[in-house]
């Protein structure tokens, strides 16, 4: 496991005119939960992807335990919004993916794939085709692809974004489940306020663009955590309607610019 501690941190595009992110500030420690709630375009998927090194920053640094990080890194995983996975391979050839690019042996790969078809109640469908699955079902599995190469950092954006109320909060409260068993650092992107109190230990609430960490949030709700526990719990109202109020703000500022024009 690995403390990320992101410095500094600034994106911008089209040559250097639009700042997606500026001068952001994080550190996570190596079995905690971070959330990053904001406004729509403030920057929040642009941060996963230059953490994961899938594009590149303009300034600023990534550590991981004090290392820099330069290059993807083999125990860093991400899950995206829809899933990710190859529809011309089986279920258990796409959770099998990572552990063959590691060179795992045949032995280990098929120990892998039995626990995480297991963990995630998908054993009766390891020979099937995406297609051929709910999309509840493609998102279990997604997220088994990205565990079983057992990383020290998870990054996820907007994974059940995509998924019908019910099949969302179930969801949920699996990744609770499994984040109880294998503590691991979390960093999740989502637009749901509920979504970040059930799942952040803290959360980090970005300002429109550029984007910018406006304010850190602890979510003092003790754990292990169930969505019925958390709404019931008496911290929850005020989290949800301080959170709001940062949105608002936020939203409301756009709106008075765009008047004073």
């Amino acid at each position: 496991m690995a403390k990320i501690v992101i410095r500094n941190l600034t994106k911008t595009f089209s040559g250097g005119d639009v700042v997606a992110l500026q001068d952001i500030n994080l550190e996570v420690e190596a079995d905690e939960s971070l959330c990053i709630l904001g406004p729509s375009g403030c920057g929040k998927t642009t941060l996963l992807r230059i953490i994961d090194c899938l594009i590149p920053r303009d300034r600023g640094e990534i550590l991981f335990d004090g290392t820099a990080v330069t290059r993807p890194r083999p125990d860093v995983a991400m899950v995206f919004q829809h899933f990710g996975l190859f529809p011309w391979k089986r279920l258990d050839e796409n959770i099998a993916y990572g552990l063959e690019l590691r060179g795992s042996s045949k032995q280990e790969i098929s120990n892998t794939i039995t626990r995480y078809l297991e963990l995630m109640g998908l054993q009766d469908f390891a020979k099937s085709y995406p297609h051929q699955l709910s999309g509840g079902m493609q998102q279990r599995a997604g997220l088994a692809r990205a565990l079983a190469i057992n990383p020290s950092l998870l990054l996820m954006d907007e994974p059940f974004g995509a998924l019908d109320a019910q099949t969302r909060e179930m969801m949920q409260e699996e990744l609770l489940r499994i984040l109880e068993t294998a503590k691991k650092a979390l960093i999740f992107v989502t637009h749901s306020i509920d979504e970040a109190i059930l799942l952040g230990d803290r959360i980090a609430m970005m300002s429109r663009r550029p984007g910018r960490i406006r304010e850190i949030v602890h979510v003092d709700i003790p754990r292990p955590r169930k969505i019925i526990s958390v709404r019931a719990h008496p911290r929850y109202i005020e989290l949800r309607n301080s959170l709001w109020e940062m949105l608002m703000q936020d939203l409301g500022g756009e709106e008075s610019g765009r008047k004073d024009q």
